[in-house]
């Protein structure tokens, strides 16, 4: 009767632990315990399946592309029904070290987000009863749950936390900049300009772009105004849309530059359509607003970049395409790998 009484070894839950490749020159993180290879896996299956949207029309990958950098090429995204998100969709990758998402930062969590890209009328317009019976009376799925969660109902929570794990493993860390800061190789003359005037304050001398794009993330993940648009012009409140803070307008989150040669068009609406228009933009100066950044600090007269400068910094931003990133098959689709 004892022996018969011992738990049996055969029915124990247990997954295998993820590992993520955190390249050595980026910050530590504390929250990679609860990723696994089982999550994962099916994270990634979930992300690339049009089966949690409205009439299994669209996916996660429809607006996030890996060869994109997990973004997409249109200004605005379309939903399942044809209408236009407001804002450009942004890239997913590094995600690790940020703490809230969205270009108003609406969210602390990419299970949040998930929860509301498939809930969002304009967007999947996913019915979370609908695809939770879906995905119980699917003949791969439940089996992927189990070997998951160890769970026999699947429902939402744990359909975002497996896609949040997939999420998490899109690390990008190997540019030619990454490598050019290990010393492996070195920048041309052009590039190295380029490095210079990035990481110098303006005018004349530098860009000023080190100070909400610092590396090695490229990103202070915080929000700024810009200077795209003087008030009387403000379509779009960004942040204060969520604080609620007047002091808080037409501010939006730091997108990462890395890999921003793949990523057009650029801004929260998608404006300009490629690197010379942006570098342009901050050239001339901004548009002068109630809630414009500190760090705007040459409007009017603007940076006064030459073209040899403005090229320089050009060949510098496309250092940070991470080729390895964007055709890493653990990131594809993996119905066709």
């Amino acid at each position: 009767m004892l022996f018969s009484c011992q738990p049996d070894k055969d029915n124990i839950f247990s997954t295998s632990p993820y590992v993520l490749e955190i390249p050595n020159h980026f910050p530590t993180i504390n929250n990679s315990e609860d990723i696994t290879l089982e999550g994962v896996n099916l994270g990634r299956k979930l992300f690339y399946d049009p089966i949690l949207s409205d009439a299994d029309k669209i996916s996660c990958a429809s607006c996030h592309i890996q060869s994109l950098a997990f973004s997409e090429p249109q200004a605005l995204s379309m939903g399942v029904n044809g209408d236009l998100t407001n804002r450009n969709s942004m890239n997913l990758f590094n995600l690790n070290w940020q703490n809230n998402f969205f270009w108003d930062g609406r969210v602390s969590s990419l299970e949040e987000q998930a929860i509301e890209t498939v809930s969002s009328h304009i967007e999947m317009n996913g019915s979370w009863e609908i695809i939770s019976y879906k995905l119980n009376s699917h003949p791969e799925y439940p089996n992927l749950f189990k070997s998951a969660f160890n769970i026999d109902d699947i429902d939402s929570n744990y359909v975002v936390k497996a896609i949040g794990q997939f999420e998490k493993t899109l690390i990008s860390g190997n540019s030619k900049f990454d490598k050019f800061y290990r010393g492996e190789l070195i920048f041309s003359d052009t590039e190295l300009r380029g490095w210079d005037l990035f990481n110098l304050d303006g005018p004349y001398d530098g860009a000023d772009c080190f100070h909400c794009h610092q590396a090695p993330l490229f990103t202070d993940n915080i929000f700024h105004n810009n200077g795209l648009d003087s008030d009387e012009n403000f379509n779009d409140l960004g942040l204060y849309l969520v604080t609620q803070n007047s002091s808080d307008k037409a501010k939006f989150k730091t997108p990462s530059l890395r890999n921003i040669e793949l990523t057009p068009p650029y801004m929260h609406d998608g404006r300009f359509q490629t690197l010379d228009e942006v570098i342009e933009h901050y050239n001339f100066g901004g548009h002068i607003s109630s809630t414009i950044d500190p760090l705007m600090k040459n409007l009017g007269e603007g940076l006064l970049l030459n073209q040899s400068d403005k090229d320089a910094l050009k060949a510098f931003l496309l250092t940070l395409t991470d080729e390895e990133f964007i055709n890493n098959l653990n990131h594809s689709d993996p119905n066709y790998n």
